[in-house]
């Protein structure tokens, strides 16, 4: 191998052997200059970011939870009554159709026992002539129209009441009291009202 041959780490050495210490000198720009210092586009030493430790305050919520429960039970408040008003105005409608329903039967019914009082008549005029016949069945007659509100008028020796009878004949008596003498026509009442007066015979 020839002496002369070249070794790396001689040339390497030189190198550092050139080298005299000294670090380089590095310049830096003003604006960087005033960051470090803590000038007024940086943070100097005493400069905190403001963080607001605290926490959030309840108060406005509570107050908006406070205004809606108001507002809640006040429209509880509000439909209870409206309940409350349309089952009044139910009851009250049915109260009426009720006794709607009541007075209409009564007027059909009364209109029925009316209309049966000619048979009636029939039947006292035949009771007269044949009582043992046609007995029986003017009771049974008189018992069922009883069940539904008919009463015959018993006026004979009563005080004449011109809102059950009408007198259609008077006979002088001894000047007292007016009272009937006797009944010519029997008169009915129905539910306790007058359907039809008696025709009397009245004397005083």
């Amino acid at each position: 191998m020839s002496d002369e041959a070249t070794n790396p780490d001689d040339e390497r050495g030189s190198e550092v052997d050139d080298y005299t210490g000294e670090v380089p000198r590095v310049e830096v720009p003003d604006d960087a200059s005033s960051l470090l210092d803590g000038g007024p586009t940086g943070f100097g030493d005493g400069d905190v970011a403001d963080v607001d430790d605290e926490p959030a305050s309840d108060e406005g919520s509570a107050e908006a939870v406070e205004a809606d429960s108001a507002e809640l039970l006040a429209e509880v408040d509000r439909l209870r009554e409206l309940a409350m008003r349309q089952q009044a105005d139910f009851e009250n409608f049915r109260k009426r159709a009720s006794n709607q329903q009541a007075l209409e039967v009564e007027r059909a019914t009364g209109r029925l026992a009316q209309a049966l009082l000619p048979v009636l008549d029939a039947a006292e005029a035949a009771y007269v002539q044949h009582p043992d016949e046609i007995g029986p069945l003017l009771n049974q007659m008189i018992g069922e129209l009883k069940k539904v509100g008919l009463e015959p008028l018993d006026l004979t020796d009563q005080p004449f009441d011109p809102e059950l009878a009408e007198a259609v004949a008077h006979q002088p008596g001894d000047g007292g009291e007016v009272v009937v003498a006797e009944v010519l026509r029997s008169g009915y009442q129905w539910q306790g009202k007058t359907l039809r007066p008696a025709m009397v015979r009245t004397t005083d």
